[in-house]
C-alpha cells in the first residue's frame, strides 16, 4: 500500500546525477587549472635557478677575487637623491633581508662618507626623490667573517637593482620605473639587453610585468625569490639606483602635487623610449589616411565612469567629422590599447593613470582630459605636464564638470575607493557641501578621494566649447612636424660704440654677428635679448631685437659705464648662452 509515495522520479534522478557529473568535472578542472599554475611558477623558478647555475662563475675563483681584490663601490652624484653606485661583489643576505659589503685590505669604497651614508640614505632605489620607504644602505662586515656564513652564490650577470614604486599603477609603472630603467641602462654600457633586473621593493609581479621583460632578455628577480637562490647572494657586478632625469612630476609628499620644478627630459627621449616599447611590442606607427583618422575615448567600467558615453562618442564624431572609438584597460590588453592609440587624432578620458598612455599619440595629436565635479584641472597636472613637453607636440585641453547636479557619488564605499561613511558627520556633511577640493598633500586625503572618484554625467555642449577654444585648428597628424629643439650658440664679435650728444645725451649703438650653428640651421623666428645695467646698480632693462644691431638712446647718461649682455633666441622658447659682458663707457 505504501508502494506508490516510495516511486522514484526518473526525471529528478537523472537530474541529480548530471548536477554531480558537472560539478566533478569542472572540480576536477579548477584543480588543473590550479596545478598546472603551481607547475608553471615552478618552472619559472627552475629556469632562473638554472639560468643562474648554466652562467655561474667558479666558485673559489670569485671568493678568491671578493677577498683578494677587494669589493668596490664607485658611486656618481653628490647627494642621495641624484646618486647611483657601482659595485664589485655587493652581496645579499636573505636571511637577515640586508645588503653587505665585504671589507678588504684591497676595498675600494668612493665616495668614502662613513656614518654620513645614514644621513638619511647613500641613494634612492627608485626614481621617486627623497622617499623614506625607497632609502638604499648596506651593512658592513671584514672579508675574513665570510668563513663563518653560508657558502654564497655568485650571480654572474651584470645587475641593476631597484624599487618598482608602484606596479598596480600605470602612471607610477612608466614614469617612476620604466622610463627611468630604460634611460638609467641607456647610461652604462654593460647595463645592456643581457643585464638583468632585480626589483626589492616586495610588490609581487603586479598586472603589468610583462612590460618589465621588455627591458631586458633576461627574468628579472623580484626580492622574494632571492632567498630560492641561496642564503647568501653576491652579485658580481651591479648598479644600484636610478636616474631621475626623466621624471617631470610629484606626487605630492611634501608639498601638494605639481610638475617638478627642474625638468630634465623632453619630448624627444620620451619618444624614443615610446618607439623602442612599440618595437618591442611588434607595434607599427602607419601613416593614418585623412579618410580614416579617428579619436580614441578611455572608458572605465569600475569607477570614475562617463555615464552618457553614448552620447559623448556621437558628438564627437559629428563634432570632427571622424569615427570614435573606445579602448579600455578591464576589456583590452596593454598592448591592444598602445596599437589603437597609436594611430589616434585625439585621446579623451577622465583624469587617471590611463592616461599616460598618451605618450605614445602621434605628434599633432590632442589630449582630453576630464574632471569630476570639485575636482580643479589647475592642481593635477601630470598628463598636462606630459603633453606640454617641448618635442612632444601635443595639443592638451582640459574639462570640468562645474554642475553638481551631473555627478554621482559614492560616500558608501571603502575609504580607498572614495567613500567618506567612516568620517565623523560633522565631516562627512563639509565634504559633501565643498564646491572644490583645496590643495593637499599626497596621499589618503578622503576629499580627493571621494570627489575623484565620482561618476560624471558629461555636459557636451559644454565640453564642445572648451575644445573649439583650445583646438586651434582640427587635430591634424600629417601637418605637424618634429620641432626643432637645438639651441642656438653664442653670438660671436659683440661691440659697442657710444657717443655723447650733449651734456644729458648719450647714444650706445651695439652690434654682433649671428651665432656660428645658425647657418646651417633653418629657423623661422630668430630674436635677441639685450640686457643693459649701470654699473653699480642691482637692475637692467632688457630688450627683444629682430636686428643685429641697434642704437640705444633712451635712458642712456652721458659720462656713465653700463654692462650689456647679448644671447640669441629661436622659436622665442629656445635661449642660447650670453656672449661675454660689454663694458660700455658713454
Amino acid at each position: 500500500m505504501f508502494a506508490p509515495s516510495c516511486r522514484m522520479n526518473l526525471p529528478a534522478v537523472l537530474n541529480g546525477l548530471l548536477v554531480s557529473v558537472v560539478a566533478a568535472v569542472l572540480w576536477k578542472y579548477a584543480s588543473l587549472r590550479e596545478h598546472a599554475s603551481l607547475l608553471e611558477e615552478e618552472l619559472l623558478l627552475t629556469r632562473q635557478s638554472q639560468e643562474l647555475s648554466q652562467a655561474r662563475v667558479d666558485y673559489h675563483a670569485a671568493l678568491l677575487a671578493l677577498q683578494e681584490q677587494g669589493t668596490r663601490m664607485v658611486c656618481t652624484g653628490k647627494m642621495h637623491t641624484d646618486r647611483i653606485c657601482r659595485f664589485d661583489y655587493l652581496c645579499y643576505c636573505a636571511e637577515a633581508e640586508e645588503f653587505v659589503f665585504f671589507h678588504s685590505n684591497a676595498s675600494v669604497m668612493l665616495p668614502n662618507l662613513g656614518p654620513r651614508r645614514f644621513q638619511p640614505a647613500l641613494l634612492d632605489l627608485s626614481s621617486v626623490e627623497d622617499h623614506n620607504t625607497q632609502y638604499f644602505n648596506f651593512m658592513e662586515l671584514p672579508a675574513a667573517a665570510l668563513k663563518f656564513m653560508p657558502k654564497p652564490v655568485f650571480v654572474p650577470d651584470v645587475t641593476l637593482i631597484l624599487n618598482r614604486f608602484n606596479p598596480d599603477n600605470l602612471m607610477h609603472i612608466f614614469h617612476d620605473d620604466l622610463l627611468p630603467i630604460f634611460y638609467t641602462m641607456s647610461q652604462y654600457s654593460d647595463l645592456d639587453s643581457e643585464a638583468r633586473l632585480v626589483f626589492m621593493e616586495g610588490w609581487a609581479e603586479g598586472p603589468y610585468f610583462d612590460l618589465y621583460r621588455l627591458l631586458s632578455s633576461k627574468q628579472p628577480l623580484l626580492k622574494e625569490q632571492l632567498r630560492n637562490f641561496g642564503k647568501l647572494l653576491c652579485f658580481t657586478k651591479s648598479y644600484v639606483g636610478l636616474s631621475k632625469m626623466t621624471t617631470w612630476y610629484q606626487y605630492g609628499f611634501v608639498q601638494p602635487q605639481g610638475a617638478k620644478a627642474n625638468i630634465l627630459v623632453s619630448g624627444n627621449e620620451i619618444r624614443q623610449f615610446a618607439t623602442f616599447l612599440m618595437e618591442k611590442l611588434n607595434i607599427t606607427r602607419e601613416e593614418t589616411p585623412a579618410s580614416e583618422e579617428y579619436i580614441v575615448v578611455f572608458s572605465r567600467t569600475a569607477n570614475r565612469l562617463i555615464l552618457n558615453e553614448a552620447e559623448l562618442l556621437l558628438a564627437l564624431a559629428q563634432e570632427f567629422q571622424m569615427k570614435t572609438v573606445t579602448v579600455s584597460l578591464e576589456e583590452h590588453s596593454l598592448s591592444e590599447v598602445i596599437r589603437v592609440i597609436a594611430g589616434a587624432s585625439m585621446l579623451v578620458s577622465m583624469h587617471g593613470a590611463q592616461l599616460v598612455t598618451s605618450l605614445f599619440l602621434p605628434r599633432g595629436a590632442a589630449v582630453v582630459e576630464l574632471f569630476p565635479y570639485a575636482v580643479n584641472p589647475e592642481h593635477y597636472t601630470p598628463y598636462k605636464t606630459l603633453a606640454s613637453l617641448p618635442g612632444m607636440d601635443l595639443q592638451y585641453v582640459a574639462w570640468r564638470n562645474t554642475i553638481e547636479e551631473n555627478s554621482m557619488t559614492h560616500p558608501e564605499r571603502p575609504w580607498e575607493q572614495g567613500g567618506i561613511a567612516h568620517l565623523e558627520p560633522e565631516e562627512q556633511v563639509r565634504i559633501l557641501q565643498s564646491k572644490e577640493v583645496p590643495r593637499h598633500l599626497c596621499c589618503r586625503n578622503p576629499e580627493w578621494l571621494f570627489r575623484i572618484y565620482q561618476d560624471t554625467n558629461v555636459n557636451i555642449p559644454s565640453l564642445l566649447d572648451v575644445l573649439r577654444q583650445i583646438l586651434k585648428s582640427k587635430p591634424n597628424l600629417k601637418r605637424t612636424k618634429t620641432g626643432s629643439v637645438v639651441h642656438p650658440g653664442r653670438v660671436r664679435e659683440p661691440k659697442c660704440q657710444t657717443s655723447v650728444q650733449a651734456t644729458n645725451e648719450a647714444k650706445m649703438m651695439v652690434s654682433w654677428q649671428i651665432p656660428w650653428n645658425l647657418k646651417y640651421l633653418k629657423v623661422k623666428d630668430v630674436k635677441y635679448e639685450v640686457w643693459i645695467q649701470e654699473q653699480g646698480e642691482n637692475t637692467y632693462m632688457p630688450y627683444i631685437l629682430p636686428h643685429q644691431n641697434y642704437t640705444f638712446s633712451e635712458n642712456i647718461k652721458p659720462f656713465t659705464t653700463y654692462l650689456v649682455w647679448v644671447r640669441c633666441i629661436f622659436n622665442k622658447n629656445l635661449l642660447g648662452p650670453f656672449a661675454d659682458v660689454l663694458l660700455c663707457k658713454t
